[in-house]
């Protein structure tokens, strides 16, 4: 059974959020961290895991990940924030 994930990163400064899924969380931060792609995460510096979900089904984690992104910041933030 293979997993997926929906994660959360920030830059910092903490100023900015992203969001994404992936099958393999360790290569996609890792990713991040060497800014292996253009894009939105290169732009804002978001290189910071402060969240994680663990999925065993892909559509269940996209689902997820469209639900995160339609809430407002103030969500996102006490989702991270109850990890504490």
């Amino acid at each position: 059974m293979e997993l997926s994930y929906v994660y959360f990163l920030t830059n910092k400064n903490n100023t900015v959020i992203y969001i994404g899924v992936t099958s393999n969380l360790l290569k996609r931060i890792y990713q991040h961290k060497t800014k292996a792609f253009k894009g939105f995460t290169l732009k804002y510096n978001c290189d910071k895991l402060v969240y994680y979900e663990t999925f065993t089904d892909i559509n269940q984690a996209i689902a997820r990940e469209k639900q995160l992104k339609a809430g407002n910041r103030k969500r996102k933030e006490n989702l991270v924030n109850n990890l504490r």
